[in-house]
């Protein structure tokens, strides 16, 4: 019984470890046109990894 439920621990770690958790992230780009700078954001709930390659396509973006 020990070693099924040590089993079903490990298991139930491994699940969550390796599942990919979304949440918001927010993508502020920001550009200076003629001495003003004009900002605007978006938010979107992703993963991390896919928050990075939408953010960062512009290189006048930043991910928050």
């Amino acid at each position: 019984m020990k070693k099924v439920m040590l089993f079903v621990a490990i298991a139930a770690f491994a699940a969550t470890t390796f599942t990919s958790c979304k949440k918001n992230w927010t993508c502020e780009c920001c550009v200076d046109i003629l001495g003003t700078k004009t900002c605007s954001s978006a938010t979107a709930k992703l993963t991390k990894k896919d928050a990075k390659a939408w953010c960062e396509n512009n290189s006048y973006c930043k991910l928050k």
